[in-house]
């Protein structure tokens, strides 16, 4: 028995649109309930987001059954971090801060059994291989991981042509407020200087057969940037939605004066 398949990969490999949403609460309670909303995946972010490895494999068992895939994606770019979340059950990673050609082969060498890796084999303790019950697992997982790497910097976007010709990198996903903040727009993605350099990106990767990926909260430039050929594309995240429906609902419930809400239930009674 193989390792399970990667429905995410596979979808990228088939060039098939995939809307996420970012997870950035930390509770498998949230993910839970965002799992069951139809999403094609989430996003697990331990890079701005308090999550740990507990954590994270709690947020993955919330998931599980649900038709929506999981990517997490690490506070930093390092081998032994790549080592313990593939172990824990993930199947696609989003490195963020890729900046060079050389970071992203690391990291293709991270997710990658020996010889074609470095990655520990510890699959006999691991969640990933149902613990040790998948009996193929370490002769099939390689082909089931899906790297993602981000390029999110100045220097990244001058290195892009190496970084998506890195052989075993899947997709590179464009961090739009990161690179407007280092290009001098800090706060200030939808401005139009940055968004020349997302569109030209998009392209420069697809150009290189890789899937292109991005998260923007502003629906009209989602749908856009799917028009373009991006084909893994978040367009929230749980914070922001949970802070803006709490913010409405108060400011909705403040904005009908009290003597309004009585003078109905008066009328409605007399009914």
């Amino acid at each position: 028995m193989p390792a399970p398949t990667n429905l995410f990969k596979q979808a990228l490999k088939e060039g098939r649109a995939q809307i996420g949403l970012w997870q950035a609460l930390a509770n498998p309670y949230t993910v839970e309930i965002c799992a069951g909303a139809g999403y094609d995946w989430l996003l697990l972010d331990a890079e701005h987001a308090p999550n740990d490895i507990p954590l994270l494999v709690s947020q993955l068992q919330a998931m599980k059954g649900s038709a929506s895939q999981a990517i997490i994606r690490p506070p930093i770019g390092d081998t032994y971090i790549v080592k313990q979340l593939l172990d824990i059950g993930a199947q696609t990673l989003l490195i963020p801060m890729v900046d060079t050609a050389e970071l992203a082969q690391k990291m293709v060498q991270a997710v990658r059994y020996p010889p074609h890796g470095v990655r520990g084999v510890g699959a006999a303790l691991a969640r990933a291989s149902a613990f040790n019950r998948i009996p193929d697992y370490l002769q099939t997982a390689n082909d089931q991981v899906c790297l993602l790497v981000q390029v999110e910097s100045r220097a990244g976007i001058a290195n892009l042509d190496a970084i998506a010709a890195t052989d075993g990198v899947d997709g590179v996903f464009v961090g739009p407020a990161d690179l407007a903040a280092d290009m001098g727009f800090l706060g200030k993605p939808g401005a139009p200087e940055v968004q020349a350099e997302v569109e030209k990106a998009l392209a420069k990767i697809q150009s290189h057969g890789k899937a292109a990926g991005i998260l923007i909260g502003d629906p009209d430039l989602a749908r856009r940037y799917l028009d373009l050929g991006a084909t893994f594309v978040a367009i929230g995240n749980d914070v922001t939605l949970l802070a803006n429906a709490t913010a409405k609902l108060l400011a909705d419930f403040k904005a009908k004066p009290a003597t309004q809400v009585r003078t109905e239930k008066t009328r409605t009674d007399v009914y």
